[in-house]
């Protein structure tokens, strides 16, 4: 492990920094809102004086994301949010330019634990979180860094879920925005994004035709339409199963078969869970399987494949392939498992294309503003994107892509504001 110098940083290797930049100023190309966002940042500053906490994935995208905080002024303090998605290039690049980094890829869960404890041991006014392990830290084991802390916002949905915990409890200590909930955020990023990346990672780490194959899609959010919309338009056979049943009635009414994972089991070939919960493929699905399925995650916590009970059925496992381990079961069957059940867009992929993180890293930029201009008035509570936020970050795509759009006249806005016909 190597110190960056001068700046307190925890990286693997500093020569890796140059390889690193150059991904970051191609991301960087790719990103029109977040740089008409940081032109305007640069000059005003209204991060001045300010010290921000960040956990994502540390790669190209998040990197524009913490420079471009960092030119409005802020002290940037950043860490991975997953033990497999920190890119050590991009790490070493961050650090080099003003920007301390605690992060190293396949870290120990001891040193993973640790470079977050790092992050918020630097007194952080402002926090992005990603799966809410920063803000569970600071509730759970060191509260003595919550009296600086005004606030932030959480990335996603695994995160908002544990933060709607503490405050329904009433423990939750300060104001965290919800930008997974923002529509700028879900309808791209989740399905778009995901969609895209979670197939891209598939077949970068497996180099098998999707054509032809049954996918099992568990879980139909807007993340699970993204990946079921993209493996149809690869070819698949599309299973879905699903809880919820007004989200399975949509899968089916969207063309896609709906069944138990009990069915589903017998008749995948790949399957990909986007569910945020844990034990959504068990013991009784591994038994029920052909031999060669292939299972994927794409939730955040590597717990929705109980990869511990296939481990305890398999007779023998084996890495076949980077980031594919075969496990061979007792009658002959052989079960392969991608990215050891963690993110397979992040671990295997680059992650989500830098189109659509721009619109999400935007919304994370202009949502911390706002947490920073209005933390005292808005209460120790889980809050919605303002939609006046989610409506710039689409006015200022639409404008990056040349494309314009009506307006409303008098005559139609007093139509709609009144109950007369």
């Amino acid at each position: 492990m190597e110190m960056s110098s001068g700046l307190n940083s925890v990286v693997r290797d500093m020569s890796l920094a140059p390889q690193g930049r150059l991904k970051m100023d191609w991301a960087r190309q790719h990103m029109p809102v977040m740089n008409r966002i940081r032109e305007e940042f640069a000059t005003e500053r209204p991060l001045a004086g300010q010290k921000v906490a960040i956990s994502l994935h540390l790669e190209a995208k998040t990197a524009c994301l913490a420079e471009l905080l960092r030119d409005a002024g802020a002290e940037v303090a950043i860490t991975g949010s997953n033990p497999l998605s920190t890119k050590d290039d991009v790490a070493a690049a961050l650090a080099e330019s003003g920007v301390t980094v605690f992060a190293k890829y396949d870290p120990t869960p001891e040193e993973y634990k640790e470079h977050l404890i790092m992050t918020l041991e630097t007194q952080p006014d402002l926090i992005i979180d990603d799966g809410g392990d920063l803000v569970t830290i600071l509730h759970s084991e060191r509260p003595d860094l919550l009296q600086q802390v005004k606030g932030g916002c959480e990335e996603t949905t695994t995160g908002i879920l544990r933060l709607r915990s503490l405050e329904k409890t009433g423990d939750l200590q300060f104001p965290m925005i919800a930008v997974n909930d923002a529509y700028s955020k879900f309808l791209f990023d989740n399905r778009y994004g995901t969609g895209q990346s979670v197939w891209d990672g598939i077949n970068r780490a497996t180099n098998l035709v999707v054509a032809g194959k049954t996918v099992v899609v568990v879980g139909y959010g807007w993340c699970g339409r993204g990946v079921a919309m993209r493996a149809e338009g690869l070819g698949a056979r599309v299973i879905v199963t699903e809880v919820d049943p007004i989200k399975a009635t949509e899968a089916h009414m969207d063309g896609f078969a709906v069944m138990p994972m009990s069915d589903a089991a017998q008749v995948g070939d790949v399957f990909v869970t986007v569910t945020g919960n844990k034990k959504v493929v068990a013991e009784e699905h591994f038994a029920l399987m052909k031999d060669g399925a292939l299972l994927a995650n794409a939730g955040h916590f590597d717990v929705e494949i109980d990869k511990f009970a296939l481990e305890e059925m398999a007779s023998s496992k084996r890495i076949v392939r980077q980031d594919i381990t075969e496990y061979q079961m007792e009658d002959g069957r052989r079960i392969y498992l991608l990215c050891d059940g963690r993110l397979v867009n992040l671990v295997a992929g680059d992650g989500h294309p830098a189109e659509i993180m721009d619109m999400t890293f935007a919304l994370q930029t202009l949502c911390l503003m706002y947490v920073n201009e209005n933390f005292d008035k808005i209460g120790k509570h889980v809050l919605d994107v303002p939609y006046h936020i989610d409506e710039q970050v689409s006015i200022y795509k639409l404008e990056s892509l040349g494309i314009r759009i009506d307006d409303l006249t008098r005559e139609q806005e007093e139509y709609l504001a009144s109950w007369k016909v």
